[in-house]
């Protein structure tokens, strides 16, 4: 079952967490190109082996997911290796997490997240938040200049994705009291897990220090359902209710989020392929419900092409919306005026 290239290393951290030389039982449960993750039992017990194949900062990871676990918020981490790349975790058994409960539940999580001491910055070439959109340089100047050239959407939407781009742009300006320890992908509904008593985090490869919102939005999009729900999910989080400003801030960032899902996975699910815009997708509350349940994956590049596509068509509406534009002059009005104080200074 562990392929025979990582079979000495699996073996050097079983001695050295357990004091053990085999396991009981392994099964596999995820074998992805970034990552190979196995159920393990150990002296009866069981654990959860991971083997990353990613070449990125495997220390900012494993430093990242320990300091989740003594808080309390990940599994507890019995073994890590940055030259082997392998880690080994308490295995959660998971029951169903209903939405209702999600709403009040992980956006506690986040705020004992947000408050962890500061986990390390990383380069601008990381990519798996949507504040990738927001941090100038080669990295995203690469990436929208490939996006433009793969010439996915028909007519002028690309302009108007453009468009509606350097408009949340302009208006969401970096502040640096909203720069937290992030989680960074909590878009996949499977690292947010239930085991009927607590949530718990899991996954950390691309956690980093990031504006706090990234989190509070990508899990709000998939979770919270009308207004009420949205004032209730950021009073959860920041222990009273939200103001105008932390309204608009969240509904910007869910903005970014959507440009940056769509653009991201319309690119990855059509490589140099044409997308068939005739064909009909899901309503996006409808789509994310069922990815919360876990009725669909984004595994194959026909339901990458799918999850982009409700993502555009929830952006073209929310930017039609007068709170939109609201949200614009709230962000933009706040800023302006940070930035005076500044200058009196």
């Amino acid at each position: 079952m562990i392929p025979q290239e990582y079979r000495a290393a699996v073996a050097r951290g079983l001695q050295e967490a357990f004091g053990a030389t085999e396991m009981e039982d392994v099964r596999m449960m995820k074998g992805l190109a970034a990552s190979l993750v196995f159920r393990i039992v150990v002296r009866g017990s069981p654990f959860l082996l991971k083997i990353s194949k990613r070449t990125n900062d495997p220390a900012r990871h494993y430093g990242c997911m320990k300091a989740a676990a003594q808080a309390g918020l990940a599994p507890r981490v019995w073994y890590t290796n940055t030259a082997d790349r392998i880690s080994i975790e308490d295995f959660v058994e998971t029951v169903p997490f209903p939405a209702g409960e999600a709403l009040v539940r992980v956006p506690a999580a986040l705020r004992s997240l947000h408050r962890l001491p500061p986990f390390p910055e990383v380069p601008g070439h990381i990519n798996t938040s949507c504040m990738f959109l927001m941090n100038k340089g080669a990295a995203l100047e690469g990436f929208l200049e490939k996006f433009r050239a793969a010439n996915i959407f028909p007519g002028g939407e690309c302009e108007e994705l453009f468009a509606r781009y350097a408009q949340v742009a302009a208006a969401y300006a970096h502040d640096d009291g909203d720069m937290v320890s992030s989680h960074n992908d909590l878009f996949k509904p499977d690292n947010m897990i239930f085991d009927g008593r607590r949530v718990w985090l899991v996954d950390w490869e691309a956690a980093f220090r990031n504006d706090r919102y990234a989190d509070l939005a990508v899990v709000a999009n998939m979770l919270v359902t009308n207004d009420e729900e949205e004032r209730a999910y950021l009073q959860e989080y920041f222990g009273e209710p939200p103001d105008e400003y932390q309204l608009a801030r969240l509904f910007l960032m869910q903005q970014i989020a959507h440009i940056f899902y769509a653009m991201a996975f319309l690119f990855m699910g059509s490589p140099g392929k044409p997308i068939d815009w005739n064909e009909r997708v899901p309503a996006f509350g409808d789509f994310q419900r069922r990815y919360w349940a876990g009725e669909v994956t984004l595994e194959d590049n026909r339901m990458k092409v799918v999850y982009g596509r409700v993502h555009w068509e929830r952006l073209l509406h929310n930017v039609r919306r007068a709170r939109f534009e609201e949200a614009l002059r709230i962000v933009s009005a706040r800023q302006a005026a940070c930035a005076g104080s500044s200058t009196l200074e």
